[in-house]
């Protein structure tokens, strides 16, 4: 891990959380009155977005914990809730959307556990079928060397029937999870894409064969495991090679275990194109046809899009006929040209991957706390 000092916040230089986190790094450390100091010092930067991944700014979290996923406009949302627990990643995707959604950038880690935890609480009272998830403002499990976050998390979530937990990462990190009461209340999930992909534009991740190893060890202690292939990226070759990572998924877990399947397509917003062609120089990555969606964010052709995502579903039915496979961020023609139904059809995304959620973790409208 690249991180070269730690800023604290004075409001949280005594808390538990705090202490035991510094015990596990041997790092500098530097006290600060507030954020601004650590925004100042990561400005300065002559790379503001490289720096703010080597240091690490311990601090509270000011707002709600679970939010709901600011989703997209005019496209099909899946009703996810965010578990904010930190900020950005150490990690150096290409096409990270958070280079450009942080101003600046910044690894923050929120020690008010107790807050959490309370947030959490009464989540669970209200007995409302919830997927709640770490990986949307960070990867679920970069923190694990440092904090153990989900050797706390997943049992609280093991205790309650209503609501589930996804960890998404592009990680190992999941040695933490071996061993706890997780009553299949919390989904161990990779994000993939193929090795060309994972080499050019995913720096500082575990290859592929690294990941699905990882998910078989998840899976053989008993967790439930999810695949999100976002961003899918169109090259030449390209559907051959999706077609080869879904055969070793398949290989590595077994299809009844699988809660969902999700696909997304390369999007971004206009305002990361001059960051990814300044840190990323050799990456081709933003030179396709794009062109803008109905979001604003640039997007492939239409067609193009339905023509890889049908190879890939294609792939992936070929051998699991019946897999749970859902879009993230595309409309109904999408849903309906590829998949062959509208979500409206089944009562809507939400609708569909809470019933998949009730099927494969045994949730319960209705019964939070168990």
């Amino acid at each position: 891990m690249p991180i070269r000092r730690i800023y604290i916040d004075q409001q949280i230089q005594q808390a538990p959380e705090t202490r035991a986190l510094l015990s596990n790094i041997d790092l500098p450390t530097t006290v600060v009155t507030g954020a601004a100091e650590v925004y100042a010092a990561v400005q300065a930067a002559p790379d503001p977005i490289a720096f703010g991944k080597q240091v690490l700014y311990l601090t509270r979290n000011q707002g709600a914990f679970v939010r709901d996923c600011p989703g997209t406009s005019d496209y099909l949302c899946c009703g996810y809730r965010i578990l904010h627990v930190g900020t950005f990643c150490h990690m150096d995707c290409s096409y990270c959307i958070l280079q450009a959604y942080f101003h600046p950038p910044v690894m923050q880690f929120f020690v008010n556990h107790e807050d959490l935890f309370a947030e959490l609480a009464g989540l669970f009272r209200s007995g409302e079928v919830q997927r709640i998830g770490t990986g949307e403002f960070t990867d679920s499990l970069i923190w694990e060397r440092w904090t153990g976050l989900s050797r706390k998390l997943v049992p609280v979530f093991g205790r309650q029937n209503s609501a589930v937990l996804e960890l998404k990462t592009k990680t190992t990190a999941v040695t933490n999870l071996r061993g706890l009461a997780h009553r299949r209340k919390a989904i161990a999930a990779w994000s993939l894409n193929t090795p060309r992909v994972i080499a050019a534009e995913e720096k500082r991740t575990a290859a592929l064969e690294a990941r699905l190893e990882a998910a078989a060890r998840c899976e053989s202690w008993g967790y439930p495991v999810a695949f999100h292939f976002d961003p899918i990226v169109i090259y030449e070759g390209c559907e051959a090679d999706y077609r080869d990572v879904i055969e070793q998924m398949y290989a590595a877990v077994s299809a009844q275990n699988i809660v969902w399947i999700s696909l997304g397509s390369f999007r971004f917003m206009p305002s990361l194109k001059p960051i990814v062609a300044h840190r990323f120089q050799e990456s081709k990555l933003i030179y396709g046809e794009f062109v803008p969606g109905r979001d604003g964010k640039m997007r492939y052709f239409k067609p193009l899009r339905i023509e890889v995502y049908r190879a890939i579903v294609s792939a992936i039915r070929e051998i699991d006929p019946g897999a749970p496979v859902y879009f993230c961020m595309e409309d109904d023609e999408v849903w309906q040209e590829t998949l062959g139904f509208k979500p409206d059809d089944r009562g809507g995304v939400s609708q569909i991957l809470d019933e998949r959620a009730i099927e494969c973790c045994g949730l319960a409208a209705g019964k939070g706390e168990s």
